[in-house]
């Protein structure tokens, strides 16, 4: 033993490398440990699911996975076979795994949809935009109604998750996000998702499930990646470098737009039963013989407001992010903010917008609408983050397409969201 405690003092340099190289490699092997026991979990209670017993003239539920393998700097597809796959395999479904290897490919395979029961997104933001931008999901909505039936899931495996803090608990641990995130497709329950529709004069239109911004936060923020080798102060840093490069920043454009809308009451999923012959037959005749008069429709001329504006940054988002299950009114966020910053307060902003992009700070102007145009000026330049993807800056029309689309989501975000709308 002397011997051995004399050896670490006179090497003591290798000791204390050696010491912590055992270190780290004990709490990655015990990380390993925890991670292998989430997944255990996970798939024990999917297996509850698959022993369920059907009807024998029941077919298997059909799921259509669209798996984006280059999602998180390529590891999407070793994250979903090792955390996902397992648990939705074991749960019974019939899973259809859909690689989107190259930009376009999930169009030529929309027709598995036909034979589909639900639709699983398993990337992070831009596989949403695919599986959603034309000739998407949404055009195939618009053309059959009973796409807009099929509930979707969404796996977070992308370095940019939004939807996964609308739909899912927050949680450090990834391993144990993504299985609860499977798991909370198997449970079945849904909320309805607000979908934006933003068009240019001459483009396709665009899908967007969180909103559109356009200023100099983005703009800075698209850069942040450029000063890795500042680590965590490479954001701090893009937003500085873009005060020194120009100021003070500003953003004129012209905005029309209409007030919010009535939500509709929603339709009952079940259909009503089909009434005999005989009431059919009657009812036919009756509107045969004594067809119903048709009064013309007063159309109620929309009520546009139009508004000049010069501000550090312009967003558009929907309420997707505080849903309301029970609020009347549909509409859109439209955050205006302030050009009257300091560089300061621009650097500080800038670090929280990367965190919560859509987040509107004091002293901001809100406006709440359901339709918007937004004019530019000749020559602007810059680009649109939509769903935070780059797009040229255009004049465009967005239109909100409320409860469009139904999303699977954990059952606890959606009885806290029943809560806080009871209180």
């Amino acid at each position: 033993m002397a011997k051995v405690v004399a050896a670490l003092r006179n090497h003591w340099k290798k000791s204390t490398v050696g010491a912590c190289l055992l270190g780290w490699g004990g709490h990655w092997l015990y990380g390993r440990h925890c991670d292998n026991l989430l997944r255990r979990a996970a798939c024990q209670e999917a297996q509850a699911f698959g022993n369920e017993l059907i009807p024998p003239t029941m077919p298997l539920k059909k799921a259509t996975v669209f798996l984006n393998p280059a999602a998180c700097k390529g590891k999407a597809r070793n994250l979903f076979e090792k955390n996902a796959a397992p648990i939705l395999h074991l749960s019974g479904l019939d899973v259809t795994v859909v690689k989107t290897d190259y930009e376009g490919q999930a169009k030529k395979l929309l027709e598995l949809m036909e034979n589909t029961d639900l639709i699983i997104i398993a990337g992070g933001d831009g596989t949403v935009q695919e599986v959603l931008q034309e000739p998407g999901l949404l055009k195939v909505v618009g053309l059959r109604a009973a796409f807009s039936k099929i509930p979707i899931g969404f796996i977070p495996l992308g370095k940019t998750c939004t939807l996964s803090h609308t739909l899912y608990p927050e949680s450090t641990n990834q391993v144990q996000h993504i299985t609860n995130a499977t798991l909370a497709i198997l449970k079945g329950e849904t909320v309805p998702l607000d979908v934006l529709q933003i068009k240019g004069e001459k483009e396709q239109p665009v899908f967007a499930v969180s909103g559109l911004r356009w200023g100099s936060y983005r703009d800075a923020g698209v850069k942040a990646s450029k000063y890795w080798y500042l680590g965590p102060l490479k954001t701090k840093a893009a937003h500085f470098f873009s005060t020194v490069k120009e100021w003070p920043q500003k953003h004129q454009a012209a905005l029309m737009y209409v007030g919010p809308t009535e939500r509709p009451p929603e339709e009952p999923e079940e259909k009503p039963s089909r009434p005999p012959l005989y009431v059919r037959l009657y009812r036919r005749l009756r509107s045969y013989w004594s067809p119903p008069k048709e009064f013309p429709r007063e159309v109620t001329p929309e009520d546009w407001e139009e508004l000049k504006l010069s501000t550090i940054e312009l967003s558009i988002a929907t309420r997707n992010r505080q849903l309301d299950l029970t609020r009347t009114e549909d509409f859109m966020d439209i955050c205006i903010e302030a050009e009257t910053v300091s560089k300061g307060e621009f650097v500080h902003r800038g670090s929280q917008k990367m965190r919560d992009p859509h987040t509107c700070p004091e002293g901001s102007q809100c406006i709440q609408a359901s339709r918007c145009i937004l004019q530019l000026p000749e020559g602007t330049e810059g680009s649109f983050g939509i769903d935070n993807e780059e797009y040229e800056a255009m004049p465009v029309e967005v239109k909100l397409l409320p409860r469009k689309l139904r999303f699977f989501c954990d059952p606890r975000i959606r009885e806290q969201m029943l809560r806080a709308a009871v209180q």
